[in-house]
């Protein structure tokens, strides 16, 4: 079974940077969509980046210029770049994919962002 870990949360300044990771346990991002999601408890999941297989991202409005995803297929790892923090993007952040009609999920790691 598909497992996925993120990693590279942590505490930064509003302006700061942060890059998380998410690794799987097999070679999937050469052949799955990789998404990253973000959320605050007790309110639904905000997608905030697609990563083809190809490699096309695609981002949300509140991320969009600032956030960047990318991919290296031969360490099975999904990144999501972060630039320009803003207070707002404080949230825990989950990798997620579709395998055999599944939707697989990391443990999520927590993004928090001082002002």
């Amino acid at each position: 079974q598909v497992q996925l870990v993120e990693s590279g949360g942590g505490v930064v300044q509003a302006g700061g940077s942060l890059r998380l990771s998410c690794v799987a346990s097999g070679n999937i991002t050469s052949t799955r969509t990789m998404y990253w999601y973000r959320q605050t408890p007790g309110q639904r999941r905000e997608l905030v980046a697609t990563i083809t297989a190809t490699g096309r991202t695609s981002y949300s409005d509140s991320v969009k210029g600032r956030f960047t995803g990318s991919k290296d297929n031969a360490k099975y790892t999904a990144y999501l770049q972060m630039h320009e923090l803003k207070p707002e993007d404080t949230r825990v952040y989950y990798c997620n994919c579709w395998v055999s009609g599944s939707q697989v999920w990391g443990q999520g790691t927590q993004v928090t962002v001082s002002s």
